[in-house]
């Protein structure tokens, strides 16, 4: 059998070690971070998302802003509530949660967003900080990914990584952290790549972000690969009390049979990206309160 890699626990211990962190800060009299979080519409998967950033909040012991708009509100009107976070000395950090409606510019939005206050690394400036000597704030997901193999010490250095799926915000920058952080040499894939399982079956690490349940069979993984799913996708289950359940791009019963590491889903990388936005909102606090 395969070593789990279990990010709940892990996450669960990033978390303790918050914790710590914001008790020390407090009996020197500081204040605790403060993670503010702008939701815009009614979507029930977002709200979700944004509860569980909420409940992690409060596990540590920071500040949270909650703010909930209309999926009317205007552009122009978001972005001036962006703009007022930029400039509250009392927000350290804070995230848009996405999707936005379609009348607003995810990009527009993202890019104003002070980097320093960009707890979620999307804004091009910390994108790019990746493959410079001086990283900012790393993507959140991404982020989780290096660290849950960082803390299973899986190795990295001088391994072949396959990653299937090159979004900007998983695929591509997790790319260029393996390649930069973990040493290792990198491929990858995305819809227009050509004979998918060729690459895979080489990967001696395997990371797959597409959002397409079961993508990943047995005889696409080689033997004692280790085995990232990052997909997470409500699949329809009459059988459950929300009528749905989660599930990874990664035949997990299959291919955990000749993988050496995997992760299972939900409880693999999900709790890590929470994990990382509360370690990228710590890192906002110090950096700017040093």
């Amino acid at each position: 059998m395969p070593t789990l890699l279990d990010g709940k626990k892990v996450a669960s211990d990033i978390k303790q070690e918050i914790s710590t962190r914001v008790d020390e800060l407090k009996s020197q009299g500081r204040r605790a971070p403060n993670l503010a979080i702008i939701i815009v519409g009614d979507d029930g998967a977002s709200h979700t998302y944004v509860n569980g950033k909420i409940a992690a909040c409060k596990s540590v012991g920071f500040d949270f802003t909650l703010m909930h708009f209309a999926s009317t509100i205007s552009e122009e009107k978001l972005m001036k509530h962006v703009e007022n976070l930029n400039s509250d000395d009392d927000i350290d950090g804070f995230i848009v949660q996405l999707p936005l409606p379609e009348h607003i510019s995810v990009e527009r939005v993202t890019e104003s967003i002070k980097p320093e206050k960009d707890v979620d690394g999307f804004t091009n400036q910390n994108f790019g900080s990746i493959v410079s000597k001086n990283q900012l704030i790393m993507p959140a997901t991404p982020f989780g990914v290096m660290e849950l193999l960082r803390r299973y010490d899986v190795e990295t250095e001088g391994k072949h990584c396959v990653i299937v799926g090159a979004s900007r915000l998983v695929g591509a920058p997790l790319g260029m952290m393996m390649t930069e952080e973990g040493r290792a040499t990198v491929t990858l894939c995305h819809k227009y790549t050509q004979d998918l399982a060729s690459h895979t079956k080489n990967a001696d690490i395997l990371i797959v972000a597409v959002g397409k349940p079961g993508l990943i069979s047995e005889e696409m993984v080689k033997e004692g690969a280790v085995v990232v799913d990052v997909g997470t996708t409500r699949v329809v289950d009459n059988s459950r009390k929300s009528g749905f359940r989660l599930s990874g791009d990664v035949d997990f019963a299959t291919v955990s049979e000749k993988a050496s590491f995997i992760t299972p889903v939900p409880g693999g990388v999900g709790p890590m990206t929470i994990a990382s936005l509360l370690l990228n909102t710590l890192k906002a606090y110090e950096d700017q309160h040093s």
